[in-house]
C-alpha cells in the first residue's frame, strides 16, 4: 500500500501540482495516442490477414491448376502410349497382311502353273481326241468299205450258193471277218466316247481353275485395298502422334512456365509473409514494452487514488476509478494473450507421444477446484494417445475446457462432455457443453483475434483464446471448427493427424 504524508503535501508548491497535472494530461494524451496506434495496428493486421487469406486462396488455385495440368499431362501420356500401341498393332497387322499377300501371290503362281499344265493337258487331250476322231473316220470308212464289200460278198454269195460248197466255206470265212470288224468298230466307238467324256471333265476342270484364278485375283485386289487402307491408317496415326507430341511439348512448356510463375509467386508471398511476421514481431515488441509502461502508470496512480483518497472522493468517483483499474487489468491480460498468440506462431514444435486422457483429467480437476461452488457434471471419455507438442496441446485443451466452464456459468446444472473419434487417419477431439452457445451466422468471426460473440459484461475474455487454438492446431497440420445454437450450447472440435497408434 502506498502512503503519502499529508503534512508534506500541504507544503507542495503550486508549480509542482501544476506540473503533476500537466504530466497526468500528457500521460492521458499518450494513452489516447497509444490506443489510436493500437487500433491502427489492429486494422493493419486485419489487412495483412486479408491479404494472407487472398494469397492462400491464390496459392490453392495455382496448386489446383498445377494439378489439372499434371492430370492433362498424364492423359496426354496415356493417349501417346495408346497411339504407340495402336501403331505397333497396325504394324503387326501389316506384317501379317504382307505375309498373306505373299502367300496369295504364291498360290496365284501355283494356280497359274497348274492352269498352264491343265491347258497343256487339254491341248494334248484335244489332240488325242482329233486323232481318235481321225481313227474313227478311218474306221467308219473301213466299215463302209467292209459293208460295201459285204454287199458285194452277199451278191457273190447268192451266186456262190448256186455254185460249189467251196464257195460256202469262203462265205463263212468272209462272215467271221465281218464279225471281227464289227467288234473292232464297237471298241473304237467306245474309246471315242471315253475320250469325249474325259474332254468334258477336262473342260470342267479348266473352267473351275479359271474361276479359282478369278477368285484369287479378286482376293488379291481386296488384300491390296486393305493394305493400302492400313498404310493410310498408319500414316494418319503417325500424323496424330506428331500432333500429340507437339501438344505434349506445348503442355510441358506451359507447365514449366506455370511452375516458374508459381515458384516466383511463392517466393514473393513468402517474402510478404516474412515481412508480415517481422511486422508482427515489431508490433508484439511495441505492445510488450511501449504499452505496458503507461498501462502500469495508469493502474498504479489509480490504485493510489482509490487507496489514499477514498474518504475525499464521492462514490461515483470511486466507482469510476475502480472501473479504470478493472479496464487496465483487462488490457494487461489482453496484452499477455496477444503476446502468447504471437509466441505460439513463432515457436517450433517439439513432438512427443502424449497421453491426452491424463492431460485432460488434470485440467478438469484444476477447473473443478476453481469452480467448487458450481454444479458442473463432466463426462470424460477415453481419449487415447497422440503425437504432438505437449505444451501447445495442453494450452489448446485448457482454452477449450475453460470456455466450456465459462459459458455454462449461467446454467443451474452445467453439462460438459469431452470425447474423441477417428476419421480419415485423423483423431477428432470435441468439447461439448449446454451453455450460452452462439449464432452460426457469425461463425466466421469465431476464430479471429479480438473477435467475441458475447460482450464482456456477459462473459469475461479477450477474444484471443480460440485464435490461439486455431494457430496451434494449424501448426500440427490439423483443423478446428465448431457448431452451436444460441442458449442451447456449443461443441468445439479439433482434428490432429494420428501419427502413432497405441
Amino acid at each position: 500500500m502506498h502512503k503519502i504524508n499529508k503534512k508534506d503535501m500541504s507544503i507542495v508548491p503550486t508549480e509542482e501540482l501544476a506540473f503533476q497535472h500537466e504530466e497526468k494530461e500528457n500521460r492521458a494524451a499518450e494513452l489516447i495516442i497509444a490506443n489510436k496506434e493500437l487500433a491502427f495496428q489492429k486494422e493493419e493486421k486485419k489487412k495483412r490477414a486479408e491479404e494472407l487469406v487472398i494469397a492462400n486462396k491464390e496459392l490453392a488455385f495455382q496448386n489446383e491448376e498445377k494439378g489439372n495440368r499434371a492430370a492433362e499431362l498424364v492423359i496426354a501420356n496415356k493417349e501417346l502410349a495408346f497411339q504407340a500401341e495402336e501403331k505397333e498393332d497396325r504394324a503387326a497387322e501389316l506384317i501379317i497382311a504382307n505375309k498373306e499377300l505373299i502367300f496369295q501371290n504364291e498360290e496365284k503362281e501355283n494356280r497359274a502353273a497348274e492352269l498352264v499344265i491343265a491347258n497343256k493337258e487339254l491341248a494334248f487331250q484335244n489332240e488325242e481326241k482329233e486323232n481318235r476322231a481321225a481313227e474313227l473316220v478311218i474306221a467308219n470308212k473301213e466299215l463302209a468299205f467292209q459293208n460295201e464289200e459285204k454287199g458285194n460278198r452277199a451278191a457273190e454269195l447268192i451266186i456262190a450258193n448256186k455254185e460249189l460248197a467251196f464257195q460256202n466255206e469262203e462265205k463263212e470265212n468272209r462272215a467271221a471277218e465281218l464279225i471281227i470288224a464289227n467288234k473292232e468298230l464297237i471298241f473304237q466307238n467306245e474309246e471315242k466316247e471315253n475320250r469325249a467324256a474325259e474332254l468334258v471333265i477336262a473342260n470342267k476342270e479348266l473352267a473351275f481353275q479359271n474361276e479359282e484364278k478369278e477368285n484369287r485375283a479378286a482376293e488379291l485386289i481386296i488384300a491390296n485395298k486393305e493394305l493400302a487402307f492400313q498404310n493410310e491408317e498408319k500414316e494418319n496415326r503417325a500424323a496424330e502422334l506428331i500432333i500429340a507430341n507437339e501438344h505434349l511439348k506445348k503442355a510441358e512448356y506451359q507447365i514449366a512456365e506455370l511452375n516458374i510463375g508459381l515458384e516466383q509467386k511463392i517466393i514473393e508471398r513468402t517474402a510478404q509473409l516474412e515481412a508480415a511476421n517481422k511486422e508482427m514481431e515489431s508490433f508484439s515488441y511495441s505492445v510488450s514494452h511501449d504499452l505496458r509502461a503507461p498501462l502500469r502508470a495508469i493502474n498504479g496512480f489509480t490504485q493510489i487514488l482509490v487507496e489514499d483518497y477514498q474518504e475525499q472522493l464521492d462514490p461515483d468517483a470511486i466507482e469510476i476509478l475502480n472501473e479504470i483499474v478493472g479496464n487496465s487489468s483487462r488490457m494487461g491480460q489482453l496484452i499477455d494473450n496477444l503476446l502468447e498468440f504471437s509466441r505460439f506462431g513463432k515457436q517450433n514444435l517439439s513432438m512427443v507421444n502424449i497421453n491426452i486422457t491424463e492431460m485432460v483429467e488434470s485440467i478438469v480437476g484444476g477447473l473443478q477446484k476453481e469452480n467448487a461452488d458450481r454444479q458442473v457434471n463432466i463426462t470424460v471419455r477415453p481419449l487415447g494417445r497422440i503425437t504432438g507438442d505437449k505444451n501447445m496441446l495442453k494450452q489448446v485443451f485448457i482454452n477449450l475446457i475453460s470456455n466450456a466452464f465459462k459459458y455454462t456459468g449461467k446454467k443451474e446444472e452445467a453439462l460438459i462432455e469431452i470425447g474423441s473419434y477417428k476419421k480419415d487417419k485423423q483423431t477428432v477431439y470435441y468439447v461439448k457443453d449446454n451453455g450460452a452457445g452462439f449464432d452460426m451466422k457469425y461463425y466466421d468471426k469465431l476464430y479471429g483475434v479480438f473477435q467475441r460473440l458475447h460482450s464482456s459484461n456477459e462473459f469475461e475474455g479477450t477474444g484471443v483464446g480460440l485464435a490461439i487454438i486455431q494457430r496451434i492446431i494449424s501448426k500440427h497440420s490439423g483443423s478446428a471448427w465448431a457448431e452451436g445454437l444460441v442458449d442451447q450450447g456449443a461443441c468445439f472440435y479439433i482434428s490432429l493427424p494420428t501419427l502413432i497408434k497405441i
